[in-house]
């Protein structure tokens, strides 16, 4: 109760922004139009966001602890970002971006902001990528382990009774994670066990016809096409083969990729990698975030960061960098903050 009290305290000091007349199709149009970002689907259907903007374009954004923060990229046309980030920071006065793109972080930038990295994305570019060569061969090897051991992967709507193992599986991962009590927000949403529209979902069948693991996918947008997916929920039993994860998700960059795909994006590495931005910034930040990637601590007790960028640096992808912006306020203070908005702790 306490926490809710000093949180309604501090947001009074926040700008009263207008709620763009948006419905959810609505925005999910525009996120097929212009949503070629890792976020841009989460944007358009997760709860408790609000939206900034018009008919031609959004910004996504929640606020605590007194950091109003909008999250990613705007979902507008490349030559609508301008204004709609100048109309945003106008009406907001003192908004955080998180995890946004260089292109988005140059813009502001130059309108004062301070940029810091918060870790990095990394993204198999399908139509040149291929598990060949001996750094991959960890990958090949768990698809043919699984394949051996009697494992099938799946679409979850080619499988009779999909959806209630999928809750059972649900609960019990929840129930052996560092933090129970909570589904992560905001950076990452609470899963949706049904799936969404232009999501896919993969999951592995086990010998004995459970549902053992799952991968989710969210869908990148362009044009009014998907051009490509990302990883966007990973969940399995505990007992369940450690190939699990590495086979879906190699499965699904082959089907992607026969579909003609782009590419698959699996997704922010939290703290990886922060090093200078290349803007003006906080150097004392950077290395609470870097001190925070290394801490045994926090891998143990908070989030395994290391073993979370491990996963996805066994696929050999292209690394992109994302970002934190600020332009007033403290950046420790606002970085609590996307950590209150994500629910990890």
């Amino acid at each position: 109760m306490s926490r809710k009290l000093i949180d309604r305290f501090l947001d009074r000091k926040l700008a009263d922004l207008p709620e763009a007349p948006l419905s959810e199709g609505e925005r999910l149009d525009l996120v097929s139009r212009h949503g070629d970002f890792s976020l841009a689907y989460s944007t358009a259907v997760q709860t408790g966001l609000g939206h900034f903007g018009d008919a031609r374009g959004y910004i996504a954004h929640a606020a605590k602890m007194g950091s109003l923060i909008a999250l990613g990229d705007p979902v507008c046309a490349p030559q609508d970002r301008g204004r709609l980030l100048d109309a945003f920071v106008d009406a907001a006065k003192t908004p955080v971006f998180a995890e946004i793109r260089r292109e988005t972080a140059q813009h502001l930038a130059g309108r004062g902001y301070k940029v810091a990295m918060m870790g990095i994305d990394s993204a198999l570019d399908l139509q040149t990528y291929d598990f060949s060569g001996k750094r991959k061969e960890t990958v090949r090897y768990s698809e043919r382990w699984l394949e051996k051991k009697g494992y099938r992967i799946a679409e979850a709507e080619e499988v009779e009774g999909a959806e209630a193992m999928i809750r059972d599986l649900s609960e019990r991962w929840r129930a052996s994670r560092i933090v129970k009590k909570r589904e992560m927000a905001f950076l990452n949403r609470p899963l949706p066990e049904a799936g969404g529209p232009m999501m896919r979902r993969f999951v592995l069948i086990e010998p004995d016809g459970r549902v053992g693991c799952l991968v989710y996918f969210d869908p990148i947008c362009r044009d009014g096409e998907v051009i490509g997916y990302l990883t966007a929920f990973k969940r399995k039993l505990p007992d369940t083969t450690s190939h699990a994860e590495i086979g879906l998700t190699k499965r699904a960059a082959d089907v992607f990729k026969a579909e003609g795909k782009e590419v698959l994006m699996l997704g922010l590495s939290p703290l990886c990698d922060v090093e200078p931005s290349g803007f003006d910034e906080s150097a004392a930040f950077r290395a609470m975030l870097q001190r925070l990637y290394r801490s045994g601590a926090v891998n143990r007790k908070v989030f395994n960061l290391a073993g979370h960028a491990a996963f996805k640096r066994r696929f050999h992808g292209r690394e992109e960098p994302r970002y934190l912006a600020w332009n007033a306020g403290s950046p420790f203070a606002h970085f609590i903050a996307l950590m209150r908005l994500s629910k990890a702790f």
